[in-house]
């Protein structure tokens, strides 16, 4: 991938497309409402409406309801949704006073509360918080004589959507404004799109996700357990660990040969270095917390970061030592709300492929140059599209604004180098706590968006800290430190790359690369060799001793997804050779098995993302 062509993949599509299908997508959330209310007055039921925001692929809405769906229940709901697109009716807009509001919504109580929290000025229609320069009026939206609160946009008219690119998804319960301890809703799901054949599409990336779905895959590919015990905390298999170890063996070797050092610290910390970070303030709710006795708590270190600055901060330091790369993969650990934990997207026990690299201020773009390479690197080893996004000042930042506009600007002017302006995203507001950050978005084989990697510059803690290093000239000055991971969380990358490839990993990540199959027993000791020799030379093999017909050991390998399986019968025995087949279906003939050993080392050494290359050497010889 040439440089900068990684910014432009996410743009998909324009603005005004990404409008129009968010007004469709709203205006659809209306209507099921309309169509669910309906449902259950036939029934002589009460309805109580939450909300029903459009998302990334679609919409969704929740209600309390007085009885659980059914199949037959969407099935009603989407024909009766049909039949008011039909009818063509405007979406027509007014804005209410808070009593007024008050009044039309008197029996909806999740309506009140969020109309007290628009009044407050702190919450949008969706209740969503609203930063206080962005307080928003009381409007409400009606159509067909079906009224909600809401900001809109929507479409012109209900005619607007296309009842054939319009599908009902399933149905999820969901807590009040996603707080456990609030009423369980019933949560509809649904899609809209421009034309039926972008709803078909869809549909098929649906399905195409169901089947590489991690956990389904973890489970068959024996790569990892998670157990009610440890919700969030994965137990990795023999092969999940090897997978686990090979990416961080590379990760460890490729960043010694770039100037970093690892490092490694405790676990556990007394609170007074999360206060003097910061983290105290700004994360313990997302802490394990340990009370030892009412002088001492601890807490299990969420991040790296406060432990990177005490090893820096242990002896003087002079400008000779900038760049002062700090790598760091221990185990973390956030306490994440259980009703968000999902297989290892996300996890309360991680690790990290961490970095904190100590420079001075007027090092800032040469390194982030070493960084976007890095990126470069990696993805393009994995078949990893991405695109960069610029996190700015939060609410809730720490230090002087000066010094914040100062490292925005640094950042942009960096990634409009990098990939020219206006080609990255910018969120505003999503920056840490302590500094602006540079979020990578990745993209896989089915054009879904995740958000990995992390790059902040952080002016801050090296003064909570009171990091210094002298100068050329003397003088004591304060370092700059960019906070960096690639992998992000290997628990999510791994989690990512298993959907990604659906399981058939890269042949030099593989856990299993090389399976032997006898035919018969009494190959085994031929297989056994194979086996042995391979692994001197490095690679990872296993031996199928079941004796069970060779179609089933064959389509048993296929299953676990092995790159190279290799059927020895008494022709290989008598020539002392191998026919190798790999698991795209090719067979790459007879030959010596010196010849196989030289072809895979040369592939696994190569990091090669598919099996192509051993299909052309093999032709080639």
């Amino acid at each position: 991938m040439a440089r900068g062509e990684h910014a432009a993949v996410g743009a998909v599509e324009s603005n005004e497309h990404a409008d129009r299908l968010h007004r469709l997508r709203h205006s659809s959330a209306h209507i099921m409402a309309q169509a669910v209310r309906e449902r259950f007055e036939r029934e002589g039921g009460n309805v109580s409406l939450g909300v029903g925001p459009a998302t990334a692929d679609g919409f969704y809405y929740d209600f309390l309801l007085p009885r659980t769906l059914s199949d037959d229940d969407l099935g009603w709901i989407e024909e009766r949704m049909r039949e008011i697109i039909a009818g063509d009716y405007p979406f027509v807009m007014r804005e209410l006073s808070n009593e007024q509001a008050r009044r039309d919504f008197a029996d909806e109580p999740f309506k009140l509360e969020l109309i007290d929290g628009i009044e407050a000025g702190n919450v949008d229609d969706n209740g969503e918080p609203l930063p206080p320069d962005q307080a928003t009026a009381l409007t409400v939206y009606q159509h067909d004589g079906f009224v909600d609160l809401c900001r809109g946009p929507h479409v012109d008219r209900t005619g607007d959507i296309d009842p054939r690119a319009l599908r009902l998804l399933g149905v999820a319960g969901a807590y009040w404004r996603g707080d456990e301890h609030r009423p369980m809703l019933q949560r509809i799901y649904g899609t809209t799109w421009e034309r039926p054949e972008d709803l078909e599409a869809f549909m098929w990336r649906r399905e195409e996700a169901d089947r590489r779905d991690h956990r389904k895959l973890g489970r068959e590919l024996e790569l990892f357990h998670l157990d009610p015990t440890a919700p969030g905390m994965p137990y990795w298999l023999p092969k999940g660990l090897k997978l686990l170890n090979v990416l961080l063996d590379f990760w460890r070797r490729d960043h010694e040969e770039r100037g970093y050092q690892e490092i490694s610290s405790p676990l556990v910390n007394d609170r007074s270095l999360w206060v003097t970070s910061g983290h105290w303030d700004h994360y313990k709710d997302n802490m394990f917390i340990i009370p030892i006795d009412e002088n001492t708590t601890y807490a299990l270190k969420p991040m790296n970061c406060p432990n990177a600055m005490v090893v820096f901060g242990l002896k003087v330091r002079s400008y000779r030592e900038l760049p002062l790369r700090l790598s760091d993969s221990d185990i973390l650990h956030r306490y994440e709300r259980s009703g968000t934990l999902h297989g290892l997207f996300r996890v309360r026990r991680m690790q990290q492929d961490d970095a904190h690299i100590f420079i001075a201020p007027e090092q800032i773009g040469e390194e982030y140059a070493r960084i976007f390479d890095l990126c470069d690197r990696y993805y393009s080893l994995f078949g990893l599209r991405y695109e960069l996004r610029l996190g700015t000042r939060p609410d809730d930042f720490i230090g002087e604004i000066e010094t914040w506009d100062r490292a925005e600007a640094t950042l942009k002017e960096i990634m409009d180098q990098r990939v020219g302006p206006g080609r990255y995203k910018i969120e505003e507001g999503d920056g840490a706590f302590y500094g602006p950050k540079i979020d990578i978005l990745m993209y896989d084989a089915l054009g879904r968006e995740w958000q990995m990697g992390t790059i902040q510059l952080d002016m801050q803690l090296p003064l909570r800290f009171n990091l210094t290093y002298t100068d050329r000239d003397g003088q004591k000055k304060t370092p700059v430190v960019i906070h960096r991971a690639i992998y992000g969380t290997l628990e999510r990358f791994l989690g990512i790359l298993i959907e990604h490839t659906a399981g058939a990993f890269p042949l030099w990540i593989s856990p299993v690369q090389v399976k032997a199959i006898p035919v018969r027993l009494e190959q085994s000791g031929y297989a056994e060799e194979v086996a042995a020799s391979l692994r001197a030379n490095g690679l990872r093999v296993e031996v199928d001793y079941e004796d069970a017909a060779l179609s089933a050991k064959i389509r048993r390998a296929q299953l676990e997804k092995v790159p190279v399986m290799l059927v020895l019968g008494q022709r290989e025995v008598d020539q002392k050779v191998v026919s190798p087949r790999l698991r795209t279906g090719e067979n790459l003939g007879a030959m010596p098995l010196e010849r196989l050993a030289e072809l895979l080392r040369r592939s696994v050494d190569a990091k090669s993302y598919t099996l192509e290359d051993l299909t052309t050497a093999a032709a080639e010889s």
